[in-house]
């Protein structure tokens, strides 16, 4: 299983973190160690003071596929669902004023959590879906996959380019802006549309 991330895909994401623009998909990837285990707390790790939530759209790649032509990407996945991408946000800015790989930022264990995996048949267009995270029954990200850089088919395509996709392999589609430091104690939730797709303590 491979978890495939795409970086700066939502604009005003790009604008919050002053970021440049990128030409092409950012990708960057975790480690099956960094799933948080279903029912589990997420616990801040010693190492950083600073992490972040980053929700995300999902997608579970059904079959195998290598250079897959956009027009087909849509019959390679059967399932969305909706997570977060965990990021210790200090680290990550150390990391990249040294111009180094971001894994210990964005790869440390439980650093992707899950949500519940449901047919994307239950949705009228995966472009056109609305997602947003409530953090202590506040919302605090907003997103529409409509605002994406890059459409989740496009994405499909392009990371099949570099990395065979396997069956069960994840992609995170990127984050809207409004992400956020958490803190001991936080409630985060996340919806698509009226449905929770999951619920997280935070320690």
């Amino acid at each position: 299983m491979k978890i495939i991330c795409i970086g700066r895909n939502y604009t005003e994401h790009i604008e919050e973190l002053q970021n440049e623009k990128p030409e092409d998909p950012v990708i960057f990837m975790k480690p099956d160690t960094a799933v948080l285990p279903d029912q589990q707390d997420f616990y801040i790790p010693e190492f950083t003071d600073n992490v972040h939530y980053e929700t995300e759209v999902l997608v579970r790649i059904s079959k195998m596929g290598k250079h897959i032509d956009e027009k087909y990407a849509c019959n390679y996945y059967e399932e969305i669902s909706l997570g977060l991408d965990l990021t210790a946000r200090d680290v990550q800015a150390r990391l990249k004023e040294k111009g180094l790989p971001w894994e210990k930022a964005k790869g440390f264990d439980g650093s992707a959590a899950i949500g519940n995996w449901v047919p994307k048949t239950i949705v009228d267009d995966v472009n056109k879906l609305e997602f947003y995270l409530k953090k202590n029954n506040e919302v605090v990200q907003n997103g529409d996959t409509s605002h994406m850089l890059w459409k989740i088919d496009e994405l499909i395509s392009y990371v099949s380019k570099y990395f065979t996709l396997k069956k069960g392999d994840v992609i995170f589609t990127g984050t809207p802006a409004g992400v956020g430091k958490l803190s001991p104690g936080d409630q985060l939730r996340g919806y698509i549309g009226e449905e929770e797709m999951f619920s997280l303590k935070i320690k």
